[in-house]
């Protein structure tokens, strides 16, 4: 089974995001590892999991979290499960937040693979996507990455943005190519309630692009990184050399999942209290709710369903 943690704080709110995510002055780092570390325990031993195949930092921005956050929850892990010393270890990385030193730090903390939200080669679209870094950074932060994690370094990528065209995106995502290792994941723009761009788009400030436009867009993607040697092995991801992501596969094979920390989904049969169905769970959304009920009880399930085999 596979584990993935949310780390809920930002440190801005980018244009198109409806994730669950915090942009608060400060956060109470030590409280929140403790945290992280009891409801991993907890979960861990409600599902009774022998073997931890995967484990996935997500957020949020993960990378705003201290190396020391990552092994913490990573030695929990490993001290309530197997955790083969083989697995994939992912996280999630922003160019404004991938220094050497702070890259190294997490690779020292064991993680083994990085996922890095470039999003675009554009500074124009950065600004529109309302994303903090510059196209300038993203290119040095991957360079740095694929130094530290050859071979284990993907990148992901917008399409389908109000005013772009398809011969821009074709652009855009051959200059990514020419920087990018051996994965890349795909995002058509999904314009979001409550959004900032959404609310520009819907009120007639921004033009949407058709659908055709968006499926073209797909598809000239798809045929430009077949041809630059990579496997489409899931409707976002791409790989070469065979550089799939476990993380990803195990979603589509409908293996049991952990979701860790506010907000976060899992998908697991909780035999250690009895239970012998996969439940749907969702963790407290709000970070600071969430951790007062870990605290009492070492766990913020907010929301268990028990899937029938057709929902499974």
């Amino acid at each position: 089974s596979t584990l993935c943690l949310q780390w809920p704080y930002c440190r801005k709110r980018c244009s198109y995001c409806n994730f669950n995510k915090y942009v608060v002055p400060a956060v109470d780092e030590a409280a929140v590892r403790a945290c992280l570390v009891r409801e991993t325990r907890t979960l861990l031993r409600l599902s009774q999991v022998q073997s931890v195949t995967s484990v996935f930092f997500g957020g949020g921005t993960p990378s705003l979290a201290s190396p020391r956050t990552v092994a913490a929850v990573l030695e929990a892990i490993a001290g309530t499960a197997h955790l083969p010393a083989g697995a994939e270890v992912t996280l999630e990385a922003n160019p404004s937040s991938a220094s050497p030193p702070r890259l190294d730090g997490f690779r020292a903390a064991g993680i083994n693979r990085l996922s890095i939200g470039v999003q675009s080669l554009d500074d124009a679209e950065l600004q529109l996507l309302g994303r903090e870094h510059t196209a300038a950074e993203a290119r040095g932060a991957v360079e740095v990455a694929r130094g530290l994690f050859a071979g284990r370094t993907s990148i992901d990528l917008i399409f389908g943005l109000p005013g772009q065209s398809q011969s821009a995106w074709a652009q855009g995502l051959e200059a990514a190519l020419g920087l990018c290792d051996d994965h890349v994941s795909l995002y058509q723009l999904t314009l979001e309630r409550g959004t900032a761009l959404a609310a520009q788009v819907w009120g007639g400030n921004l033009p949407a692009p058709s659908q055709d436009l968006l499926a073209d867009m797909y598809q000239t993607a798809c045929t430009m990184l077949v041809t630059a040697g990579f496997r489409h092995y899931e409707v976002s991801n791409f790989a070469r050399k065979g550089a799939l992501s476990t993380h990803n596969l195990s979603y589509w094979r409908a293996e049991q999942y952990i979701g860790v920390g506010p907000g976060a989904h899992g998908r697991f049969v909780p035999w250690g209290e009895g239970g012998c169905s996969r439940e749907a769970r969702v963790q407290t959304l709000e970070p600071d709710a969430w951790m007062r009920e870990v605290q009492t009880r070492g766990h913020g399930t907010r929301r268990r369903v028990v899937l029938s085999p057709l929902e499974q």
